[in-house]
């Protein structure tokens, strides 16, 4: 079966919205793991997971690689090895719904600077003063350091979106993520291996992270990569506006973060600039390279 046969069915949007909520949802579980064995710790374990669930599902395809693709696929897996190791280090500093705001900053402003008006570069301006609202700096609780982790989260999200529509376009189904994380989990291993060397590690951290990883990144980086491969890059940045609200409610449920009315209208002027930003509609088919024997055989 083709791979046009098996997304066509379900709306790019509804895949975009389910890979969201699943991030913030394995964001939030992650932080127990965190306290064991840290950030970096933490995200390295999710990526090597990652890969032996991946390699479960759809063994990598070598012999369908071509020496163009092979860049692409290296920045891929680095950017999301440091989108995730920024972000959880971000986590641990600030409430999850803050860091999703802040990191939102890196695609909303890849959007404006890919929009064909250039006004669109207004409305990364108007959310930061989204993200002022929801830091509060004038009462001396703004952590500096966690901001600046979601900063740098947020540049690695806005190179991520470019990266894997470009990967997925190449790729099969998942195929490319099955190339892809295992290099996320070699390039964050010289800081995730001795945070989880000398973390207190504890029975549970393993079956923890593995069960993170099975919601992120494989399920959802999955839905992601499929949805960004039959939407076009405004149309996606306009339901990635949702996030930080979704961050807020999974840190609401599950982290028992409870926002400030600043905080919750902070929220709200970040996803205002992030849907006037874009326009756009669903992406037209791009066509795919033939999928090979061994592609076949993994699907």
């Amino acid at each position: 079966m083709t791979r046009a046969r098996t997304t066509t069915g379900i709306p790019p949007w509804s895949m975009a919205v389910a890979a969201m909520l699943s991030v913030q949802l394995s964001n939030a579980l992650s932080v127990p793991v965190i306290d064991q064995v840290g950030a970096a710790g933490t995200a390295w374990l999710r990526m090597c997971f990652g890969v032996v669930l991946l390699w479960m599902i759809a063994r990598p395809a070598i012999r369908s690689l071509h020496r163009n693709d092979v860049p692409a696929l290296i920045a891929l897996g680095v950017v999301t090895g440091f989108m995730t190791t920024f972000f959880l280090a971000a986590v641990e500093r600030i409430p999850l719904g803050t860091a999703v705001a802040i990191e939102f900053l890196g695609p909303l402003t890849v959007a404006g600077l890919m929009s064909k008006h250039r006004k669109a570069l207004i409305w990364p301006g108007l959310a930061f003063v989204g993200v002022v609202l929801l830091t509060e700096p004038w009462h001396g609780r703004i952590d500096l350091a966690g901001v600046g982790l979601a900063l740098a989260a947020g540049t690695c999200w806005g190179l991520y979106n470019l990266l894997t529509q470009h990967v997925g376009d190449r790729f099969s189904g998942i195929s490319g993520l099955s190339l892809t994380i295992p290099v996320a989990a070699l390039a964050t291993l010289p800081v995730g291996l001795p945070q989880v060397i000398g973390g207190e590690f504890t029975w549970w951290v393993l079956p923890a992270a593995a069960g993170i990883a099975l919601i992120t990144p494989v399920i959802a980086f999955g839905l992601e990569m499929l949805a960004l491969r039959r939407m076009t890059h405004t149309a996606f940045g306009t339901l990635l506006s949702i996030e930080p609200a979704f961050g807020i409610l999974i840190g609401l449920l599950v982290l028992a973060q409870q926002p400030t009315l600043m905080q919750l209208a902070g929220i709200a002027v970040v996803i205002f600039a992030g849907a006037a930003a874009q326009r756009g509609g669903t992406r037209p088919a791009t066509p795919t390279a033939p999928i090979t024997k061994p592609e076949k055989e993994a699907a």
